[in-house]
C-alpha cells in the first residue's frame, strides 16, 4: 500500500511538472536561459508589432514568432548566440509582409487597445509590467501561446499586435480574463480588421 501511494505521488508530481511547462534544470541551463531572455528583451528593434518566443534544450535554442521589423529575425538569432551554453540556434521567426493596409491596421489596433481607458495601464508609462517578465527568474517556463507550445514568450509589451493580410493576432500576457476580453473587443472593432485571434495569456493561470 505504501509503495502504491509513493508511486501515485510520483506520477502526480510528474504530471504537475509537465502541466506547468517547468522541469528541473541544471545551474548552467538556468544561467543560459536567463541570458537568452535578457538578450531578447534588449533587442533595440523589438517592438509591439513583433513577437518572439523561445525554447532551450541541450545547447539548442529554438526561436519562434513574428518579425515586423526587417532586421529583427537575424538580430534575434545573432543575439541569443551570445548567451553562454548556446551551441545552435533554430530560427523559425516569420518575417511579416509590409503593406500599407497592414501598417494602417497595426496602428489603428494599437490605439484602440492602448488608448482605451480600461487598458491604458498597459501602455508605455502606464504602470503595468509586461505580464510575465517580473515572474520569470531562473528556470524555463514553457507557457505557450497555443501556436507555439512549449515556448517561453519574451517581450517588453504586455499586448503584442501581429498583423498579417489584415488579420490580427494578440499575443502576450495580461492580468485577468476581463483585460483579455476587452483587448479582443477593441482589436475586432479596429477599422479594416478582417479577422482576429486572441491568444493573450492570463498571468494568474501561469502562477
Amino acid at each position: 500500500m505504501r509503495r502504491q501511494s509513493r508511486a501515485t505521488a510520483f506520477v502526480a508530481l510528474l504530471l504537475l511538472l509537465i502541466s506547468t511547462g517547468t522541469t528541473a534544470q541544471t545551474p548552467q541551463a538556468k544561467k543560459t536561459i536567463a541570458e537568452i531572455r535578457k538578450e531578447l528583451l534588449q533587442l533595440p528593434y523589438y517592438g509591439v508589432f513583433d513577437f518572439i518566443a523561445f525554447s532551450y534544450s541541450k545547447g539548442t535554442v529554438t526561436l519562434q514568432g513574428y518579425a515586423y521589423e526587417g532586421r529583427l529575425k537575424t538580430d534575434a538569432e545573432r543575439a541569443v548566440k551570445r548567451a553562454s551554453g548556446v551551441d545552435q540556434v533554430v530560427d523559425k521567426i516569420e518575417d511579416l509582409p509590409s503593406t500599407l493596409t497592414d501598417d494602417d491596421l497595426r496602428w489603428k489596433t494599437y490605439y484602440a487597445i492602448y488608448g482605451d481607458p480600461f487598458l491604458s495601464r498597459y501602455a508605455p508609462g502606464g504602470g503595468a509590467l509586461w505580464g510575465h517578465q517580473h515572474a520569470f527568474e531562473d528556470e524555463f517556463h514553457g507557457l505557450g501561446p497555443n501556436r507555439f507550445p512549449g515556448t517561453e514568450p519574451a517581450g517588453n509589451y504586455p499586448i503584442h499586435i501581429v498583423v498579417k493580410n489584415l488579420h490580427v493576432t494578440l499575443l502576450g500576457v495580461v492580468d485577468n480574463d476581463s483585460d483579455k476580453d476587452m483587448a479582443g473587443i477593441k482589436a475586432t472593432g479596429a477599422p479594416g480588421n478582417m479577422g482576429m485571434e486572441n491568444e493573450l495569456m492570463i498571468e494568474k493561470r501561469k502562477k
